[in-house]
């Protein structure tokens, strides 16, 4: 599908691996140039490979985006190499507490805060200005079902929640300059190195197999192709309808629009 957006530059946190791995791949075969980030770099010199090698036009920068300095070079090396971004994935995210407040401290809470939420913020400040003043623009951010339903740590989930606030404030906000945001709430989605691939690892298959029936419909996790899909799409001018939804998706759950 020809979604119009060839020739735009992506920027997506977390991009090695994952669903920011999946997004940055949809992005490229719809004709964007990407530039990733990640902490690691041997993944993220894979992955750039692997995009490179299949005739993308990409970059990778190690940075850390908790920090205002790696955020800022991140930004900086994306303009340098590919242009200034039209499209913002702030995919980075995890966990560092427990699901035991008791057991979370307030420096594990606040970090789980900083890579869930504050991150957005300071890529979204970092993006916005050429958004506004080229008129046109798209930030897509990935929350999670626990930002809407119980679940996790409660950092992640605080986070999360907080991330989906941030994004339908700032989608109505921004509406009048022709810059989207939208949110994407993935459920469990399973795939290499990923928290789910742990989880399945780490537990007997009894506690794996009692988690999925209580928790996807479907009988299995979900994976990050449709995640990327809807990525490409809601950076497209084809998701103006949809602009300020939250959006689930996942191998279980339902969609759903508010």
């Amino acid at each position: 599908m020809d979604l119009g957006i060839e020739g735009k530059v992506a920027m997506i946190t977390g991009g090695s691996r994952g669903l920011g791995k999946q997004a940055a791949q949809c992005l490229a075969r719809e004709g964007c140039k990407v530039s990733i980030c990640a902490r690691g770099a041997e993944q993220l010199e894979a992955t750039v490979a692997e995009l490179a090698a299949q005739g993308y036009q990409v970059h990778g920068t190690q940075a850390d985006v908790t920090s205002d300095e790696d955020a800022a070079r991140f930004h900086q090396e994306t303009i340098s190499s590919l242009g200034h971004p039209d499209i913002l994935v702030n995919n980075v995210g995890g966990r560092r507490g427990s699901a035991v407040f008791e057991e979370t401290t307030l420096e594990q809470f606040r970090e789980g805060i900083e890579v869930n939420l504050i991150s957005a913020f300071r890529l979204v400040a970092l993006v916005l200005p050429h958004m506004k003043e080229q008129g046109w623009g798209r930030i897509i951010n990935i929350s999670s079902i626990y930002g809407r339903e119980h679940g996790g740590s409660i950092d992640y989930m605080a986070g999360k929640a907080g991330l989906i606030a941030f994004s339908k404030h700032l989608a109505l906000q921004l509406a009048p300059t022709n810059v989207r945001v939208n949110c994407i709430a993935p459920g469990s989605i399973d795939f290499p190195g990923g928290s789910w691939d742990r989880f399945q690892k780490t537990n007997s298959p009894e506690v794996v197999s009692e988690f999925i029936a209580r928790n996807l419909p479907a009988g299995k996790f979900g994976w990050p192709e449709p995640i990327g899909e809807m990525v490409a799409f809601l950076a497209s001018d084809r998701a103006d309808l949809v602009t300020g939804a939250c959006i689930n998706v996942d191998g279980g759950q339902s969609k759903s629009l508010f």
